[in-house]
C-alpha cells in the first residue's frame, strides 16, 4: 500500500465522492439493475458524477491503482466496488502511524 498515492487519490473531491457512493451503492444508485454483487456499473457512476467519461475513467483508474476499489468485468460492462480490506488497512495505518 503506497501511502502517498492513497492520500493523493483521497485529495480529490470527486474521487472522495465516488468512494462515498460506493460505500452504500443501493442508496446512491437505486436504478441499477441486477443488484450490486459485482459493484456499480461504470455508466451509473459516470451519470451520477456529471463529469466527462474520460475524467470518470481516470478517477476510477487512480482509485483502482491504489487498491481502494476493485473492478470486475461482466460481458461488455465494468463494475466497481470498494475494497473494504484496503480501508481497514488504511484505518490501522492512520491509528498507528499518523
Amino acid at each position: 500500500m503506497d501511502q502517498l498515492e492513497i492520500f493523493k487519490a483521497l485529495s480529490n473531491k470527486s474521487r472522495l465522492q465516488i468512494l462515498q457512493w460506493l460505500k452504500s451503492p443501493e442508496l446512491h444508485f437505486p436504478d441499477q439493475e441486477n443488484g450490486y454483487d459485482h459493484g456499480v456499473c461504470v455508466g451509473q457512476i459516470h451519470k451520477k458524477a456529471g463529469l466527462t467519461q474520460s475524467t470518470v475513467s481516470e478517477y476510477l483508474g487512480v482509485l483502482q491503482r491504489t487498491g481502494l476499489i476493485e473492478a470486475t468485468r461482466v460481458g461488455q460492462w465494468t463494475y466497481y466496488k470498494r475494497n473494504e480490506a484496503a480501508f481497514q488497512t488504511l484505518t490501522k495505518l492512520i491509528e498507528k502511524d499518523l
